[in-house]
C-alpha cells in the first residue's frame, strides 16, 4: 500500500478512537442528568471502572477472543489466540484487516467499543445496584461474553459465514448490552417508589436534564467516529456516505420520538426527543454504509417511534430502566439489524431471515450468560443495596463522599 494513504488511514482510525473514547464521556453524562443527585459519585464511578477494566480485559484476552484467526472449516464458535497482545514489525501491517493501518491502531480502536456494553448496562441498573456486584459483572461480561459474541462476526466466525451483517454493531455492541440490561432490571427490581400501590409507573426526575442533552450530543458527535471509524479506512466516498447517513438517522429518530410522544402525550418531552435521537443512531448503526440518505431517514425515523413505544411497553411489564437503555439499545438495536434485510444494498428475504436469526442466537447466548453472572452473583453477595441505602443515597454509603456537598438540597 502507498505510504500516504496508510498513514491517512491509521491517522482517521486514531481519530475515530478518539471519538469512540470521548463517548464514554457522553454515556456518563446522560446517565447522571437523568438520575438523581445523591447517585452521581456511584454512576461516575461506575463508568470509570468500565473504560479502565474493560481496557485492560481487552488487552489480557478479550482482544485475541475476538480475533483468534479461525482456521477454515472450523465451527468458528470459540478460540483463543492466547494472552496479551502482540504483532509483527512492531504492529505496522499495512495489509491487516485490508485497511491498511496498524495492529496496535485496530486494538485500540475495538477495545473502546468493548467497553460501550457494559456502560449501557449501568444506566438501566442505576440507582439501586451494589457496586461491587456491578464491577464483578462487567468483568464477566466484558471480558468473556462481549468478544465470544464479536468473534462470531467481526473475528470471522460461523455468523459471518453465513451472511449476518453488522457494520458498527447494532447488535453486536447494542443489543449485547441491552440484552444484559434486560436481564439485571428484571432481577433487579424497579427502585423504590417508581410503581404506585396501582401498579402505574410514576416520573423520578432526573437531577440535570442540561447534563442529559449535553451527553446525548456528545454522543451524537461519538458516533461519527463509532460508523466511520467502522469503514476501516479513510475510503473518502465511503466514510462520507456513513457521516452521512448517520446524522440523519440521528436527526430522523429524534423527530419521530418527538412527533409521536407528542401526539400521545400532549406535551412536548425532551427526554423522549434525546432517546429517539439516540434510537436513530443504534437503528442505523448495522446498515450505516450499505443505506441511502432516504433510506436513513426512514430507518431513524421508525426508531424514534419505537422508542415512544419501547418506553411505554417497559413501563407496561414493571421494569424500572432510568434512562431507557433496553429501548435504545436493545429495541432499537434489534431494529436496526433487521433493517438491513429490509432497505439497502443487501434487502431482500434470504438477508431478513439471516439478520433474524443472528439476533435470536446472539440475544439466547446473552441472556443466558447474563442470568447466569446476575443470577449467582444474587445469590453468593447480592445485586441490590438495602432499602436505607436507596433511599439515602448510594454515593454516601458506597463512596462516603458527595459529588454536589454544596447543593444538596430537593433531592427526590
Amino acid at each position: 500500500m502507498e505510504a500516504g494513504l496508510f498513514t491517512a488511514n491509521n491517522v482517521w482510525m486514531m481519530v475515530c478512537t478518539g471519538l469512540v473514547f470521548f463517548m464514554h464521556t457522553g454515556f456518563a453524562f446522560l446517565e447522571i442528568g437523568l438520575t438523581r443527585q445523591k447517585n452521581t459519585i456511584n454512576i461516575l464511578f461506575k463508568n470509570i471502572f468500565i473504560i479502565t477494566g474493560g481496557l485492560l480485559l481487552y488487552y489480557a484476552f478479550g482482544f485475541n477472543l475476538m480475533y483468534p484467526g479461525f482456521e477454515e472449516g472450523s465451527s468458528g464458535i470459540l478460540k483463543f489466540a492466547g494472552f496479551g497482545i502482540g504483532a509483527p514489525e512492531n504492529g505496522m501491517t499495512p495489509d491487516y484487516a485490508s485497511g491498511g493501518y496498524t495492529w496496535w491502531t485496530d486494538f485500540l480502536f475495538q477495545g473502546m467499543f468493548a467497553a460501550t456494553a457494559a456502560t449501557i448496562v449501568s444506566g438501566a441498573v442505576a440507582e439501586r445496584i451494589k457496586i461491587g456486584s456491578f464491577m464483578i459483572f462487567v468483568l464477566f461480561y466484558v471480558g468473556l461474553v462481549y468478544p465470544i459474541v464479536g468473534a462470531w462476526k467481526w473475528g470471522g466466525g460461523f455468523l459471518d459465514s453465513w451472511g449476518f451483517y453488522d457494520f458498527a454493531g447494532s447488535t453486536l455492541v447494542h443489543s449485547v448490552g441491552g440484552w444484559a440490561a434486560l436481564v439485571a432490571i428484571a432481577l433487579l427490581g424497579s427502585r423504590i417508589g417508581k410503581f404506585g400501590s396501582d401498579g402505574k409507573p410514576k416520573a423520578i426526575p432526573g437531577h440535570s436534564i442540561p447534563m442529559a442533552t449535553a451527553g446525548v450530543l456528545i454522543l451524537w458527535l461519538g458516533w461519527f467516529g463509532f460508523n466511520g471509524g467502522s469503514v476501516l479506512s479513510a475510503d473518502p466516498a465511503l466514510t462520507s456516505l456513513v457521516l452521512v447517513t448517520t446524522s440523519l438517522a440521528a436527526a430522523a429518530g429524534g423527530f419521530g420520538a418527538f412527533f409521536l410522544s407528542t401526539i400521545l402525550y400532549k406535551n412536548m418531552d425532551l427526554t423522549m426527543f434525546l432517546n429517539g435521537i439516540l434510537g436513530g443512531l443504534v437503528g442505523i448503526t448495522a446498515g450505516a454504509d450499505l443505506m441511502s440518505p432516504n433510506e436513513a431517514v426512514v430507518i431513524g425515523f421508525l426508531a424514534g417511534l419505537i422508542i415512544v413505544l419501547g418506553v411505554s411497553l417497559i413501563d407496561k411489564l414493571k421494569l424500572d430502566d432510568p434512562v431507557g437503555a433496553v429501548t435504545v439499545h436493545l429495541i432499537c438495536g434489534i431494529w436496526g439489524t433487521l433493517a438491513v434485510g429490509i432497505f439497502g444494498d443487501k434487502a431482500g428475504f434470504d438477508q431478513f431471515l439471516t439478520q433474524l436469526y443472528g439476533v435470536l442466537i446472539i440475544g439466547a447466548f446473552c441472556v443466558i450468560s447474563a442470568g447466569i453472572i446476575l443470577g449467582i452473583l444474587k445469590a453468593v453477595m447480592g445485586l441490590r443495596v438495602s432499602k436505607e441505602e436507596e433511599m439515602e443515597g448510594l454515593d454516601i454509603h458506597e463512596h462516603g463522599m458527595d459529588a454536589y456537598p454544596d447543593f444538596r438540597t430537593n433531592e427526590h
